[in-house]
């Protein structure tokens, strides 16, 4: 059997093994990392990085309609978005009680038996449920870390987050259900508060990106990296930019983020009062590329797991992904009009995310609407 699949079928994963320390005499010969989950790098890993300068936007005087906030905050959001598109923020309306208890809540799901764990092993072509270093579609290069990921629908008729949870795994799970509905439901209202801010930014219609975004069709992930004896050769999350549009992330004060910037790697300082934001492929087609997804990855911990906790922000699957009229005058469109649906068809079944996925899912998408264009045209001729 393939060891991508054992590992999703079994749960027999590195990380769960009895740690075997290595014989000095074999130190240069030997690894317990297993081949399929050694990175080859251009960079040392383990190596210190510099700390990411990049702005920590307080959203009080925005939320509050105080005009010199908005304007200092727009600014700040403004210069990040063009360079590197990652920002935090702070006073962002969250309550501390509510991130605490989401994010209390990582630590027990990954901490269940693996009988319990097995009830929601994502399936291949789902976007739902456990996945086991995305073995259930990558065979190299796999991430050191476990991810539960699930949907919140913002215009669902029934209860899309505590419902995933008890028909997935019992009704027993329905407190933590509602807790990642809570967190979900704050979320999605402070995805728009920032997509006002960033029209505001753009010097576009203020209400553009909010009004696209109201029924939204988004992604929660948790995300479990286990601590590796040797960390040096592997990593938690691939350098790549993510597909999706608005990238919400709480972390802990354990370091592991780093965002690739001026041609280096920067390590992200945590904050328990900030979340972190990063532009997604899907918002930079949406600004005709003014603002940029950024480019990033997660290492981990020799000692310690490291828990984090990410809110995609998607567009709903039938919304045409275009940017305002605005920012196309006088200007030429680098990418074509696509929804959402498209970019998962690209990325679930023709494309692992990485540096270029934007590019590589635009030349896919012209190349099939060019083939249909000529099918429809041979279609017309044999009629």
């Amino acid at each position: 059997m393939d060891s991508s699949v054992s590992i999703l079928t079994s749960f027999v994963t590195p990380w769960n093994q009895p740690s075997q320390k290595k014989n000095s005499m074999m130190q240069k010969q030997t690894t317990n990392v297993p081949k399929n989950f050694i990175w080859s790098l251009s960079d040392d890993i383990n190596q210190p990085k510099k700390k990411l300068d990049a702005p920590i936007i307080d959203l009080e005087g925005f939320i509050r309609g105080d005009e010199t906030a908005t304007k200092k905050a727009s600014e700040a959001l403004k210069e990040a978005c063009a360079n590197h598109g990652f920002f935090q923020v702070i006073n962002h309306g969250v309550y501390p009680k509510l991130l605490n208890e989401a994010y209390n809540n990582i630590g027990q799901f990954f901490s269940l038996p693996p009988s319990e764990k097995a009830k929601v092993v994502k399936m291949r072509g789902s976007l739902w449920g456990l996945s086991v270093a995305h073995a259930d579609r990558l065979t190299t290069n796999l991430p050191w870390k476990e991810t539960l990921s699930f949907p919140h629908r913002t215009k669902s008729d029934g209860d899309s987050v505590v419902d995933y949870f008890t028909s997935a795994l019992g009704n027993e799970f329905e407190p933590m259900g509602t807790v990642y509905k809570n967190y979900c439901n704050e979320m999605q209202k402070l995805s728009l508060v920032i997509l006002e801010l960033m029209a505001i930014s753009l010097g576009v219609e203020r209400s553009y990106y909010r009004d696209f975004y109201k029924d939204a069709n988004s992604i929660m992930r948790l995300n479990h990296y286990p601590p590796c004896e040797e960390p040096s050769l592997v990593l938690g999350t691939g350098p790549h930019c993510d597909p999706t549009s608005l990238t919400l992330l709480y972390q802990n004060e354990i370091e592991g983020l780093e965002v690739f910037v001026n041609n280096e790697w920067h390590l992200v300082e945590p904050r328990n009062d900030a979340l972190v934001i990063n532009i997604g492929d899907t918002l930079m087609a949406m600004t005709n590329g003014e603002y940029k997804s950024c480019l990033h990855r997660a290492i981990v911990n020799e000692k310690v797991a490291r828990n984090t906790m990410a809110f995609f922000l998607c567009p709903a699957d039938h919304k045409v992904v275009t940017p305002p009229s605005e920012i196309l005058e006088n200007k030429q469109r680098k990418y074509p009009d696509f929804t959402w649906a498209d970019v998962v068809e690209f990325t679930q079944k023709h494309y692992r995310a990485d540096a270029n996925t934007l590019d590589a899912f635009t030349n896919w998408f012209w190349s099939n609407a060019s083939s249909k264009e000529n099918d429809a045209k041979l279609e017309n001729v044999e009629n």
